[in-house]
């Protein structure tokens, strides 16, 4: 689906203070950004933003950062944290896959990847964020005991990820076919797809992975 985009988007982003403009300069210094140690969690590919301040919204102990490359969809999301009072959220207008340029090795403790593009064409499967190209990306970043939470309603894409990320050198902690009748539920907490699939009845899959113990 083509993204319509909204005339000056880019100027907005630009002037938001809720943006961080300079990510690269913040690499080993994010605590600077928020003033103070907590834990740092991203979601890559946040959408309009709810899941995450909405998480942002029940953990104040804990510092977030949407990830959002579409200046029209980062837009939507400003909108909404204008509407907010949240100390411990900022954006970046960013590619997910480039994450090691802006994150010193351990210093993101969780990446959440919510509803990515499932990329069905076997010959793009290298753009798919549970691919073992951006596996590699997540583990120079994540710490030692850090893991990824994947949520997605495309079965296919679902099952890639069972193997793929197993492949790449991680373990599968838990997952589920239906998210919303299982175990996991507890503390679920939705996006705007999710809250669209749900009630239309669709099941949506989670996995949560960390990286291979070694012996």
């Amino acid at each position: 689906m083509r993204l319509r985009h909204i005339k000056g988007a880019e100027q907005q982003i630009a002037e938001s203070p809720f943006v961080i403009h300079d990510p690269e300069e913040q690499k080993g210094h994010w605590r600077d950004v928020f003033g103070n140690d907590h834990p740092i969690e991203i979601e890559g590919g946040m959408g309009k933003g709810k899941f995450i301040m909405d998480l942002a919204a029940a953990h104040p102990d804990v510092n977030y950062l949407g990830i959002e490359r579409y200046s029209s969809v980062l837009l939507r999301a400003l909108q909404k944290r204008a509407e907010r009072d949240l100390s411990n959220i900022f954006f970046l207008c960013i590619d997910a896959k480039e994450m090691a340029d802006y994150f010193a090795p351990g210093e993101v403790s969780r990446i959440y990847l919510n509803f990515s593009a499932p990329w069905p064409k076997d010959r793009h499967a290298k753009r798919r964020l549970t691919s073992p190209v951006f596996m590699e990306v997540y583990d120079s970043i994540l710490k030692p005991d850090g893991v990824i939470e994947f949520k997605t309603d495309n079965r296919g894409l679902f099952e890639y990820s069972l193997e793929s990320i197993p492949a790449a050198g991680w373990d599968i902690l838990a997952h589920t076919f239906d998210l919303h009748r299982s175990d996991m539920a507890e503390g679920n907490v939705m996006t705007e797809y999710e809250t669209k699939f749900a009630s239309e009845g669709k099941p949506i899959c989670k996995l949560v992975a960390s990286r291979s113990r070694q012996p």
